[in-house]
């Protein structure tokens, strides 16, 4: 008798979110960790309907990475399609599965609202501590050197015991040689917070963006399926997860069939 195929270590798929969600099969994934679009960089709707390069980036560096799209929603539209997706993630969970999103100051506290509307079990926040390299405001006001990840799971969490406790506070400083994206997360950071998965289980990103999150998945022996809807990033992030997989595979520590091999997408 022939042995069952290995699962694929990782699949990325281009496409809007929503409707790919809609999609895969009821409790699926052991967990969801993205990092959306966070509709912010101001107060007012004009700040907030300016192109992402000049919200995020830093003068001079606009044309350095591709711009993306679905980031200027107002609060009341944010909440509302974050709501959306997020009850399409916690569908696709498993029991017990962790649900990790990030966001930024301005908008922690509507994203605390969505996941909860989405169906979450809200049980914290993690702060990522990105250091004092963070762009410096003016005297007399305190940097903005943190953003935070919004975590929670679907219904009671399960008694973990391959790992933790986990810290709450991540300390992890942005290296230009490891960032792909304008609002891209470091490696060492997604490595942190892939942790209460255990190696083998399946992780999905919706905006999976340049892929540090599989690529942190791959390397620490978890699998991944992403989502993104830009063109430019879906091929930057194929081609990191494609180096993960060779770079783990030649290290002996983890390795598995082309990514076409298998689905959790109904009907492909």
């Amino acid at each position: 008798m022939q042995a069952d195929a290995q699962p694929p270590a990782w699949q990325l798929m281009q496409g809007e979110s929503i409707a790919l969600l809609g999609r895969m099969v009821d409790g699926s994934v052991d967990a969801v960790i993205t990092d959306p679009p966070y509709s912010s960089g101001g107060f007012t709707r004009d700040d907030k309907s300016k192109a992402p390069e000049l919200k995020y980036q830093q003068t001079g560096l606009e044309d350095k990475y591709p711009t993306f799209g679905g980031d200027s929603r107002d609060q009341r539209s944010y909440l509302a399609w974050c709501a959306l997706w997020i009850t399409e993630c916690v569908r696709v969970l498993k029991p017990g599965g962790y649900f990790m999103a990030f966001t930024d100051w301005r908008q922690l506290p509507v994203l605390s609202d969505a996941v909860q509307a989405g169906g979450v079990y809200w049980r914290g926040v993690v702060a990522w501590n990105k250091g004092r390299g963070s762009r410096a405001p003016h005297k007399g006001y305190f940097r903005h050197q943190c953003e935070y990840v919004v975590w929670g799971t679907k219904g009671p969490a399960l008694q973990l015991s391959h790992d933790g406790p986990f810290d709450g506070c991540i300390h992890a400083p942005v290296r230009q040689d490891d960032k792909h994206h304008m609002t891209g997360k470091p490696t060492a950071l997604m490595c942190e917070l892939v942790r209460p998965v255990a190696p083998g289980g399946l992780i999905l990103d919706p905006f999976a963006g340049s892929g540090t999150t599989g690529v942190a998945a791959v390397m620490t022996g978890r699998r991944f399926i992403g989502i993104e809807r830009e063109a430019a990033y879906a091929e930057i992030s194929r081609t990191r997860l494609r180096e993960a997989e060779l770079q783990t595979a030649l290290m002996g520590a983890f390795s598995s069939p082309s990514p076409q091999e298998q689905t959790t997408i109904q009907g492909t």
